[in-house]
Order: C-alpha cells, then sequence, then structure tokens
C-alpha cells in the first residue's frame, strides 16, 4: 500500500464533469479552446464510461479516453479521472441479473436508469474491481491525473437494498457487531411483538410488513448500508493505493434530503473531502442551506479545505419546479463555497446534454452557446477564482458549532413518532438559519467532538444521544461553554432505546428542565408565547428543575409549560427550547445566546437591505473576509487591507454593492 500524497492544485481550481463520449472528436476541440477561455483548470472524465471502455466482459477499448486524456493534458487541463464504476453496462445486467438491487416490497429494480446493483453483490464487486484495475493500471502514470474519483455519488439510488444478498450480509454484520444472538434480542427490544430470534438466519433486512417495523432494526440497517456502500469505495481505493500516490477521493452528496449514509463515518477514507450541492428549492431557505452543506462539507475534514466537485451553473432537472438562476447567484453561489473552505469550485457539467434523462440539466456551456448570459457569468467567476489564487490553503475560523448525526436523522425520522410533520432536518435547518440570519460563522461537527475551540454550540433535535456524547457536551457547559439545545434531544440510546425519567435523558442535568410529555400540534397550528414569540408543530409539558423560564406558552395543549429555558451549569449555560420558533424568534434568541457567550459577525456591516454572508479564511498571519452581498442595495463593510475581486485598497471600510461578492486581504487581523 503507497501513501498517497495530498491534493494539491495551483490557486483555486474551476473545473467540471466532461462526458465526451457524447459528443465527436470534432466537438472536444473546441470544447478544450473554450475551457482556456473560461478558465477550467481541471476536468472530470470517465465518470460513467464503463459500457464505453468495457463494452463486451474482458474486452477493453481506451482508444477515446486515451485521446481525449491527451488532449486536455496538451492544452494545460488537470484531469479528475473516474474508475468508471459508477453504473454497470446492460452486458453485465443480462449475464448476472442477481446483481439487480431489491426495493423494500421485494421488487427488482432494472437497468434503464444508473446504480443498478446491489451494494452486496460478489459479482459486481469482482467486475468493478476488474474494471479499477484496467484503468489505474493504464493511467496511473499519465501526468495529467490529478486526483482519483472512485465511482459517483455512491449510494445515491441504491443505498438500501433488501434482496438475499444483502441478507446474507447483514445478518455478517450483525453478528460481527452483537456477537451473539442474546446481545442483539436486547438491543433491539425483540420481547415487543414476540419479535426475539433464536438463529441468526432468522433475520431478514426490514422489508416492507403489515404494520410498522422494529425501529431498532432499521437504524441498524441504515447502520449497515452505509457501511457496505462504503466498503465499495474502500475496495475500489485500496486498488488505486496499491499502484499509485495520486490522491483519492469520492463525491459526497451533503446536501437536503440526502440520508442513507453516515459520512462521519465515511471522511477518514478520503485523501481529500468533496462535495457535490445543489440548490433545493423546496426548502424555505435554499440559500441557508448551501452554506450549511458548505460547513458540513468542511467539519467533515476537520476543518481542511474541499473540494465543490459539483453544482449546477442554473436550474437542474430534478426537482417538482426547476427554477433558474437570477444574474449574478452563480457567482454568490460559488464563492459562498470558496469562503466556506472550498479550494476547488466544479460544475456538473461542462457541456449541456442534447439526450438522455439530464438533457434539460443547466451546464458551464448551455445549450444557448456563448452568446449567453450563463457564459459570460462562468467566464466571469473564472477570472475571479484567478484573482482568488492565494487564498488557497487558509482555513475557515469559527467561534460557534452545530452539532449534528445521521444516526440521529435516522432515529428521529422512523416510522412511529409523536408527529409525522416534524423532521431532524427541520430542526437542523431552522437552528442553522438562525445563525446564518445572524451572520455568525458555523463549523458542523459530529457529536462526541473536541468542543474546546468554541463559545457558543447549538444542539437542533439530536434525538439519538449516546452518554458518553451528552457527557461531552455537560463538561464543555460546566467548563464555560454555551449551549442551545432544541426539543427532541437526548430522547433515545444507540440502540434506539428511550432514555426513562423524564425526556432529554442524560442532559436532564445541564438543561435544568424535566419534560414529562410531548404535546405536538397540527401543521397551521399558532402557538403564542409568553413574550410574544410565535412557535408551531411542536409543545411540551415541562417544568423547571433549576432553569430560569424565559417563555412559557401562553396556549395550546402545553399553557403554562416551559417554552424556552436558561440554566446556570458550572461556568456555562445552556438554553433549551421546547418548540419549533419561527424564524425570527428563533433569530432573536440565538442572536441572545450568541452575545451571552462573546461570539459575534467576523466584521461589521451596515446599509444592507438583504442577507450579507461574512466569513473568514486564515493561513498563518494572513486573513481573508469574505463579503456576499444577496441584496439590492450596496452594503458597507469596515475592513482595512486590499481586496481581490476589484482589486483595490481598503482603508477603513468598503462599500459592496448589490449582488457582489468581495475578499478582503486583511491588515492587523491575525
Amino acid at each position: 500500500m503507497t501513501t498517497p500524497t495530498a491534493f494539491t492544485h495551483p490557486g483555486i481550481a474551476f473545473g467540471c464533469d466532461y462526458n465526451p463520449e457524447q459528443w465527436g472528436p470534432d466537438v472536444w476541440d473546441e470544447d478544450i479552446r473554450l475551457m482556456k477561455v473560461a478558465g477550467v483548470d481541471l476536468v472530470a472524465v470517465n465518470i460513467f464510461g464503463w459500457s464505453h471502455i468495457e463494452p463486451r466482459e474482458g474486452t477493453f477499448d481506451f482508444s477515446r479516453l486515451d485521446d481525449i486524456i491527451g488532449r486536455l493534458h496538451a492544452a494545460g487541463i488537470r484531469v479528475n479521472l473516474g474508475t468508471g464504476t459508477a453504473s454497470p453496462p446492460a452486458w453485465l445486467a443480462r449475464q448476472h441479473p442477481d446483481i439487480l438491487p431489491m426495493a423494500e416490497d421485494g421488487t427488482r429494480r432494472y437497468p434503464g436508469g444508473r446504480q443498478a446493483y446491489c451494494p452486496s453483490s460478489p459479482v459486481f464487486r469482482e467486475a468493478s474491481l476488474r474494471l479499477v484495475e484496467a484503468v489505474v493500471d493504464r493511467y496511473d502514470a499519465h501526468p495529467a491525473v490529478e486526483i482519483w474519483h472512485v465511482s459517483n455519488e455512491l449510494g445515491c439510488h441504491n443505498a438500501l437494498c433488501y434482496c438475499d444478498e444483502s441478507a446474507a450480509a447483514f445478518r455478517r454484520w450483525l453478528r460481527e457487531k452483537y456477537g451473539t444472538i442474546d446481545a442483539l434480542n436486547s438491543a433491539w427490544g425483540t420481547a415487543f411483538w414476540s419479535q426475539t430470534y433464536g438463529e441468526w438466519d432468522e433475520i431478514l433486512p426490514p422489508r416492507a410488513t403489515l404494520s410498522a417495523r422494529n425501529p431498532g432494526q432499521q437504524l441498524d440497517f441504515h447502520r449497515f448500508s452505509s457501511d457496505e456502500v462504503l466498503g465499495q469505495y474502500r475496495a475500489e481505493a485500496e486498488i488505486i493505493r496499491r499502484r499509485s500516490t495520486t490522491p483519492v477521493t469520492t463525491n459526497f452528496m451533503v446536501t437536503a434530503h440526502i440520508e442513507n449514509l453516515d459520512y462521519w463515518t465515511w471522511a477518514a477514507d478520503m485523501d481529500v473531502i468533496a462535495n457535490d450541492h445543489y440548490l433545493d428549492h423546496r426548502l424555505a431557505d435554499p440559500g441557508a442551506e448551501l452554506a450549511f452543506a458548505a460547513d458540513l462539507s468542511r467539519g467533515l475534514g476537520h476543518g481542511a479545505p474541499w473540494i465543490l466537485m459539483e453544482h449546477s451553473t442554473g436550474a437542474v432537472n430534478w426537482q417538482e419546479l426547476n427554477l433558474a438562476k437570477e444574474p449574478g447567484q452563480l457567482i454568490r453561489n460559488s464563492l459562498t463555497h470558496v469562503a466556506r473552505g472550498a479550494d476547488a469550485v466544479c460544475f456538473f457539467q461542462w457541456r449541456a446534454s442534447v439526450q438522455g434523462a439530464e438533457k434539460f440539466h443547466s451546464a458551464m456551456l448551455p445549450h444557448a452557446g456563448t452568446d449567453s448570459g450563463t457564459w459570460r457569468e462562468v467566464v466571469e467567476l473564472g477570472g475571479i477564482l484567478g484573482r482568488l489564487g492565494e487564498v488557497n490553503g487558509s482555513r475557515v475560523v469559527a467561534d460557534a458549532a452545530l452539532l449534528f448525526s445521521w444516526e440521529a436523522w435516522w432515529a428521529a425520522d422512523s416510522e412511529c413518532r409523536p408527529s409525522q410533520h416534524v423532521g431532524y432536518l427541520d430542526q437542523v435547518h431552522n437552528a442553522y438559519r438562525a445563525l446564518h440570519d445572524q451572520r455568525l460563522t458555523v463549523d458542523v461537527v459530529a457529536p462526541g467532538s473536541d468542543l474546546s475551540s468554541y463559545r457558543l454550540v447549538v444542539v437542533p433535535g439530536l434525538h439519538l444521544l449516546r452518554e458518553a456524547d451528552a457527557a461531552a457536551l455537560a463538561e464543555w457547559v460546566r467548563g464555560g461553554g454555551t449551549a442551545v439545545v432544541t426539543f427532541s434531544s437526548g430522547i433515545v440510546d444507540e440502540h434506539d432505546r428511550v432514555w426513562t425519567g423524564g425526556y432529554g435523558g442524560p442532559l436532564r442535568e445541564t438543561l435544568g428542565v424535566h419534560v414529562e410529555e410531548f404535546a405536538p400540534v397540527a401543521p397551521g397550528t399558532v402557538l403564542t408565547l409568553s413574550d410574544g414569540s410565535r412557535a408551531s408543530l411542536w409543545s411540551e409539558r415541562a417544568r423547571s428543575t433549576g432553569a430560569a423560564v424565559l417563555a412559557t406558552f401562553a396556549d395550546g395543549p402545553s399553557t403554562g409549560s416551559v417554552a424556552v429555558s436558561r440554566n446556570r451549569h458550572g461556568a456555562g449555560s445552556a438554553w433549551y427550547v421546547a418548540t419549533h420558533l419561527d424564524p425570527d424568534a428563533m433569530s432573536r434568541l440565538i442572536a441572545d445566546a450568541a452575545d451571552a457567550a462573546g461570539v459575534g459577525a467576523p466584521a461589521v456591516v451596515t446599509g444592507a437591505d438583504g442577507p450579507i454572508e461574512l466569513v473568514r479564511r486564515r493561513r498563518d498571519d494572513t486573513s481573508y473576509l469574505f463579503v456576499i452581498n444577496h441584496g439590492t442595495t450596496p452594503a458597507r463593510v469596515e475592513a482595512l487591507g486590499h481586496e481581490l475581486v476589484a482589486g483595490e485598497p481598503v482603508a477603513g471600510a468598503l462599500a459592496v454593492p448589490p449582488g457582489a461578492v468581495r475578499v478582503i486581504r486583511e491588515e492587523g487581523t491575525a
């Protein structure tokens, strides 16, 4: 096994997915010419190349891939080289239909889309690794290859497979985890509904049933499935690392509604974190979710710079309503990722497809060609990134953190819960949006992380909470930290077993509140608090056991109970929010907590009529302040130094035009 080098690229990489197999060589030359015009210097190829380079089993044809990699290299463009395993070719499924994934209702899913394979299939694994060996042996020594790209968006469609092969793999995973069938029965609470198992072979994946399924079984199946997909990554990466020192990664999907993979358990296997992100217009605030995803991507790498492997120039093709981006939004969105730690900005894709499922997905070179607003904005972005090269390698500075857990997501959103109208991400997004509104820079970290560098930690709806992780949070508060914890936190342990004695379990002493009963309300019901705040969806029948009560429920099923409280715990304090506050109320509460913790925005801004993002990146004694004006009026930021986008000195203050981004190399802040 070789030791990989770190991912290094001069300046901020500007790149794209390129699918030359959709075009002829006459188009390739024009594409490469235009890539140079735009400033593109990193191109992903062979992402979906399997059927092109292995058209029949064991027969490889690398001629076209050789050609395009050679042309890119001759133009000075580096290559992000895919292993090609993202979707199996039709011949593999025809010869081995048992590789096809099975849905929870027991029906197979067929070729014709992508990722038509079971992650536990040994036949798929063998065929895919044979392909990886051939690709690596051919291209590892090629000077164009800057990074290896394993598969593509692993588990996006097929993370959960319920076939017999998956069932056998699930049982092997369970035996390794629990050791004995009695330990499994205890963990899953199988005494309920006569579900007790006597032999391992009696256990199946949580296939569709006539009633609700066992929550412990479902939680472990999520864990197993995440591990099983990670196993495909590890198998491919191992082949690469036996032959190569070039860094290896895959593109995560840290974005709204992608929940099946626990990336905290994946991150250590990556030589650099890479993420795909697309604005989700099904959310109330897509811009805040973009910032959250970028902060979480950075958190997965413990603060190190990361790669934005995919995002869009405009509309996607897979939402119910695919909205185009407004003029200037392409640049603002891209530089938000850079502000939050990305050292590479890449798009899906270079040239818009004219056929296939993604023909209406936006691209750097749209169907309209170079005489288009999108193309002109792409070229402008390329120029800006060229001027920001010195930012490369710097790290984001944050005094606040937000705890996020895929396990808590799985447990909180189980089939039988107090309200199907409240989900884990509802709380996460509500809390993060409030932090975003206050222009606070946030690291997104896992429960149990070292919190010593933070003064404010927000814990939204951490439904599943291990005792050790609760103790770490309590000790941090006791040492002087300020925590804000929202409802449905500390409800179950790692086995989805309820902490008894009052909800909040191992956090009860820290919060100084005893929660006796949940009392959710129907969507559209407005709850009023004693301080005039408004809330919805959730209330609790709770009393203080030492916390100062800041607001109670003025109406609804929990009238008179604690709604918001603050508890002194050692040298620190813990705030508790027992309802889903509306955005304005949540923003005010976070502002009060941040003020109490001594946490503020990175700079003072005045004059803006819309959202302003402020993020500071630092390397050694040099810091860079990103100012992103999403409003319609100029904003004025207090700063001293040199602005890199427009190339002008900043002597105390800088006007940032509406819709613009400015990046200031600061003086006197290090």
